[in-house]
């Protein structure tokens, strides 16, 4: 893996001055204004989701798939996919990273598809670094499987997972309820393809062997977090799988086919899509399609339509994002603007917890109750609907928000329903360690991660403590801080803490990300400033401050044998997350808060907001990063208001979960 150093992230002394309370006035009322400003309607906040170039890749190839007319967005497309090539050659998983050979192989294949030659400088690049990582065939699960589709690699390169395995009962080692949400939903569909084995339909005939250093054979993969006993046993297993498959009974297979189309068609969750993530959507359009299902088919079309919703159009370039983040954005936003006391920032967040209320899952049981079935619906999912999969984290910060606005209102026991029955949920989906995972309770299957499918090590959704952290600090901004399930969650919380203080952040860019979370609940529990714990964290926190005052930390730091924080330049989000956590711990008059908010003082735009093209949103570590488009836009002026908010109480002490 290249490594890039950054010499000024060395925590060094920062002689800027810190702003006036006044000046720190001027510039909350500003951003507010911006913020305000970024509202997608009267009601709420969607903003951009940046991933990196394999979703974009991946839907001009699933447009080619389809045999649809080529789209008219194809070459802004290309020009998003050219402007974002690293300057090694290939594509990165985010801003600045190294080349990773599978987000590589699909932009080369989507450019090659859109019309680029392959003597182009850019191709040319992309191609060689390819070959010099062994070729298309060392990519991942997931773009061998696009290769396969076309034909460009051989259906037995692939781990079998055959249809059946929807058909197990769910005491079987193996079983779809055992892994995260998103696996599930991407691998349904999934399932049917690799049963049904279809062929791109590819009007333009392109291919990519030349990303090949020899035919498209099998080759078997041991992902480097995979044991090597159970990685052995599975492929043993596999092996068997590959020879049984052309045996396999045909009534069991239909009947499994049906399982599977039944499981899809349930959960197609309208234009927002089949778990509301990109990756489940195309897998489910495509299964549509093999089946015949022809492109009217109510099913099919608004599986289709669902894709095209993620799409970012702009004047030059178009993008498609994994999905999209309505409900975060919103409850985040809100949370920033209850903050500021601004009279029509409050109005404004009043509006959108009336349309977050709107949005509580209550009459869906979702898989989530596979493993809870006694526990009443009552969460908020990420995107505007996805019902069957609501979220601890989102559920967490919504009902935060509706309590600190219900103290404000004159009406504000409208929603002691909605915060009574976000409790219930949470409480329900603690997990036995006492914490909670982002969707699943004790989703906790290690082994499964080495089985030959799950070279991302990313198939589960065990407790975290990013998402227990933020349960932590609701129930507590609920008045539970003595409770069973509280005791429980606090032990978990300082089981977790790293050595140097940390906390590891599996949702947000990273150690930065949960120590900002763990603090703010710390804090909310009534843990006091003066604890061991709390003590270790601030210290780590001022330990890695950067020079110029802001606080960044690199994606690099989710490397295989998380070693511990990697140090980057400052960023608006990572520093607004440092500084609140350290208020949190009773630090508002640290040299190190003055410093922080210098940054964020001379770092601020002319329009208020913040520049940021780091990726600081964690998908899933080592595979996936996000860029939040709204993180700087909402998380300085939240830190911000906080600071202006302490400095000039009688009291320094945080009042809220967050």
């Amino acid at each position: 893996m290249l490594k890039t150093e950054f010499p000024s992230a060395r925590p060094q002394p920062h002689s800027a001055v810190p702003p006036s309370l006044d000046e720190v006035e001027r510039r909350v009322a500003t951003a507010t204004r911006s913020l305000l400003d970024e509202r997608r309607d009267e009601d709420h906040w969607c903003f951009e989701l940046e991933a990196d170039a394999t979703i974009p890749a991946e839907y001009v190839l699933l447009r080619h798939h389809l045999g649809e007319e080529p789209s008219p967005h194809e070459e802004k497309i290309g020009r998003y996919l050219r402007r974002i090539q690293g300057e090694h050659g290939g594509w990165p998983l985010y801003h600045g990273g190294a080349l990773d050979i599978s987000a590589t192989v699909k932009a080369y294949f989507a450019l090659k598809m859109i019309g680029d030659p392959v003597d182009a400088p850019h191709m040319v690049r992309a191609r060689e670094e390819v070959l010099k990582r062994g070729g298309a065939a060392n990519a991942n699960v997931f773009t061998r499987f696009l290769l396969a589709l076309y034909g460009d690699l051989l259906w037995n390169a692939l781990p079998t997972m055959p249809v059946e395995l929807i058909l197990l009962p769910r005491w079987f080692p193996i079983h779809l309820s055992k892994m995260s949400y998103w696996a599930r939903t991407v691998i349904v569909p999934m399932l049917v393809l690799q049963a049904l084995k279809p062929r791109a339909r590819n009007a333009r005939n392109v291919h990519v062997p030349e990303l090949f250093l020899s035919g498209p054979s099998p080759v078997q993969h041991r992902a480097g977090h995979q044991k090597r006993l159970w990685a052995a046993g599975f492929h043993g297993i596999d092996k068997v799988l590959k020879a049984a498959d052309p045996i396999w009974p045909k009534s069991g297979r239909r009947k499994a086919i049906e399982k599977a189309v039944a499981f899809v068609t349930e959960r197609l969750n309208g234009e927002d899509g089949l778990g509301a993530i990109y990756p489940a959507m195309a897998n489910a359009v495509m299964m549509y399609d093999i089946l015949g299902y022809p492109e009217d088919h109510p099913d099919r079309a608004i599986a289709r339509q669902s894709v095209e919703k993620l799409l970012v159009v702009g004047e030059d370039e178009v993008y498609c994002q994994p999905c999209l983040s309505p409900i975060w954005d919103t409850a985040l936003a809100s949370h920033a603007l209850l903050e500021t006391g601004d009279p029509e920032a409050e109005a404004q967040a009043f509006r959108s917890l009336e349309w977050l209320r709107q949005r509580q899952v209550l009459d869906v049981k979702g898989d989530w109750a596979e493993e809870r079935p006694d526990v009443r619906p009552g969460g908020w999912a990420f995107q505007y609907n996805n019902a069957h999969y609501p979220d601890l984290d989102d559920t967490a910060v919504v009902v935060m928000a509706m309590d600190r606005a219900r103290a404000k209102l004159a009406d504000g026991a409208a929603y002691d329903k909605a915060i009574a029955r976000g409790r219930e949920w949470t409480v329900g989906l603690q997990s036995r360690n006492g914490g909670w995972g982002a969707f699943d309770a004790d989703n906790s299957y290690h082994y499964l991660n080495n089985i030959p499918f799950a070279d991302h090590g990313a198939l589960l959704d065990p407790p975290t403590v990013d998402v227990s952290a933020r349960c932590v600090s609701m129930l507590a901004q609920l008045g539970d801080t003595d409770s069973p399930q509280m005791k429980a969650a606090l032990k978990y919380l300082e089981d977790d803490q790293e050595a140097d203080g940390s906390w590891f952040g599996r949702w947000g860019v990273n150690y930065i990300y949960g120590t900002w979370s763990a603090l703010c609940a710390l804090n909310a529990a009534g843990i006091h400033p003066q604890a061991p714990m709390m003590r270790r964290a601030v210290d780590w926190l001022v330990s890695i401050q950067n020079a110029d005052g802001g606080w960044g930390e690199s994606c690099d730091s989710y490397s295989l044998d998380y070693k511990g924080y990697e140090p980057a330049p400052s960023t608006a989000s990572q520093t607004a997350w440092a500084l609140i956590g350290l208020m949190a711990a009773g630090e508002v008059d640290h040299p190190a808060v003055a410093r922080g908010i210098a940054y964020l003082a001379q770092t601020q735009a002319d329009d208020g907001l913040w520049p940021q093209e780091h990726y600081t949103g964690g998908g899933f570590p080592r595979v996936f990063y996000l860029r939040y488009h709204g993180y700087p836009k909402f998380f300085p002026l939240w830190a911000m208001a906080r600071y202006r908010n302490l400095k000039q109480s009688n009291s320094h002490a945080v009042a809220y979960g967050m």
